[in-house]
């Protein structure tokens, strides 16, 4: 649950639009990289100061501004400063437990998005906030850490693939959210390959790793659920909303976005299902083993019950019990209990109860 909720106590009492990092500090140092395209010619630079990026500001070309770590305040206040933007839009920035969201301040557009990405080797799902903020010429990108899922995008801008470098800056953030929502369906195939093998786990073998394995998989599909549906009213506002900076041309790329968005919300809602079909599945396999190894015992203890009755019978010693002074009346007794506990035996096999 501490990914699932996280504590905001730094924030509490201060002003709206009061900056301070909340969330943990991934990286050491801020990382702050320019890629600058148009038709014809393609710049890509990494900055030391941010300063530096603000001439792009004015240029013609389409600037991408990509900032790795937000533990740097007075850097994220800089370049909101210089860009206008809003107070409210950076503190929202800063704190990194924000939910997928979408808001027009008519100038630029502020989207906040849930990267996420699988560790191989602890088997975990990790999620990342990235912000960005969308402009006429520039679209400016916050991320809590190095690396992400955009290294198609750069490819494509490098080597002038496809329509990236002829559109505008819309299409650019088209494509950033488009990256992330591509990574969502290999996470999403790593949970389903996941979810088939322990299927037949559960079926073959039922024991507690299992279920534990289940309850794991419950929480990351909350996790993945919580990340993904609010994406879909993201889309839908850049589809509809009346901001200028959106053309038609990249409304039918955000419509094909939006149909990824909700093949992903269904997949999630599907392997939910599924999961929960997995516990009935394991509860049933559980009760089933054990209605089997107690249908075992009770016909050892209907076979013995009337041998240990006769045995019980011929126990008690009383001195006029004809039986006990006869020659054979042991192996005869045992003969008895031979004869009634194979009967017994073959009776049962033949009802199949064994």
């Amino acid at each position: 649950m501490q990914r699932l909720i996280k504590k905001s106590s730094k924030s509490r009492g201060l002003p709206p639009g009061a900056l301070i990092h909340i969330g943990e500090k991934k990286t050491d140092k801020i990382k702050i990289s320019v890629l600058d395209y148009s038709i014809g010619k393609y710049d890509e630079k990494e900055i030391k100061k941010i300063e530096d990026c603000y001439s792009y500001k004015r240029k013609p070309s389409i600037t991408w501004i990509n900032i790795d770590g937000l533990h740097e305040v007075d850097v994220i206040e800089k370049i909101g400063k210089y860009f206008d933007i809003h107070s409210l839009v950076l503190e929202d920035i800063l704190n990194t437990d924000q939910r997928p969201k979408m808001e027009d301040y008519e100038k630029y557009i502020f989207l906040v998005l849930k990267m996420l990405y699988s560790d191989d080797k602890t088997n975990e799902i990790h999620s990342e906030q990235v912000s960005l903020v969308l402009g006429n010429n520039f679209v400016i990108s916050f991320q809590e850490t190095i690396g992400d899922v955009f290294d198609s995008v750069r490819e494509r801008i490098r080597g002038s693939k496809g329509r990236i470098r002829k559109m505008g800056s819309d299409y650019l953030a088209y494509s950033l959210i488009d990256a992330i929502v591509d990574n969502y369906f290999i996470i999403l195939e790593k949970i389903g390959e996941k979810i088939e093998s322990m299927q037949e786990d559960i079926i073959k073998n039922p024991n507690p790793q299992n279920l534990n394995h289940i309850y794991k998989l419950k929480r990351d599909m909350i996790y993945l659920r919580k990340s993904v549906w609010p994406l879909r009213e993201v889309i839908n506002g850049l589809l509809r909303g009346e901001s200028k900076i959106i053309k038609k041309s990249t409304n039918i790329y955000l419509r094909d976005l939006y149909d990824h968005t909700i093949q992903v919300i269904d997949t999630v809602e599907t392997f939910r299902d599924m999961i929960s079909g997995m516990l009935d599945i394991y509860m049933s396999s559980v009760s089933n083993k054990m209605n089997e190894v107690m249908k075992v015992l009770t016909i050892f203890a209907a076979i013995f019950i009337p041998l240990t009755f006769i045995a019980g019978v011929y126990g008690m010693n009383f001195h006029y019990m004809p039986e006990l002074s006869l020659t054979w009346g042991y192996p005869a007794v045992w003969i008895v209990i031979i004869i009634v506990g194979v009967t017994l035996l073959f009776y049962f096999r033949h009802k199949k109860w064994l």
